[in-house]
């Protein structure tokens, strides 16, 4: 049922519970995991030339470091993994991946510390919105307090 699961991070250990879920669908199954990292350009778009052209390099940085870590662990537990660094609107990119790359199924995590006022995090919240597959969120900021 699921042969291409997207894993999209920021770089924070909060990933390791999406993973613990990610792993447990995708165990004994033929399944490529695809970890996507995005480059919010958004907040620094106001910047000059010179440094938009540092923070990006900064945040590209960031997402090499963040992708590769994830794919590390993936493949020690016997996975396939292809990484991915785009930059734009995090939730709209998510979206476009997964049509692009036909997966069939997005494990991400979620800021839902606050329920009562935000059941998801506002990128979670549009990628549940938009997509066009199934979409399992893991509440992360449980570990993000532990750290």
């Amino acid at each position: 049922m699921y042969s291409d699961i997207l894993v999209p991070t920021d770089g924070s250990s909060s990933i390791d519970p999406v993973l613990e879920h990610t792993t447990d669908i995708a165990d004994g199954r033929d399944v490529t995991v695809h970890v996507l990292y995005v480059v919010d350009d958004r907040a620094f778009l106001a910047m000059d030339d010179d440094m938009q052209a540092e923070v990006l390099e900064k945040l590209k940085a960031e997402g090499e470091q963040a992708t590769s870590a994830v794919k590390e662990t993936l493949e020690q537990d016997g996975f396939d993994v292809s990484t991915a660094i785009l930059r734009g609107k995090p939730a709209d990119l998510i979206v476009s991946y997964v049509e692009d790359a036909g997966i069939d199924l997005i494990t991400m995590g979620t800021q839902a510390g606050e329920y009562e006022k935000n059941m998801l995090g506002s990128t979670s919240q549009k990628v549940v919105t938009k997509s066009p597959v199934p979409v399992l969120t893991v509440d992360v900021s449980q570990s993000e307090t532990e750290e």
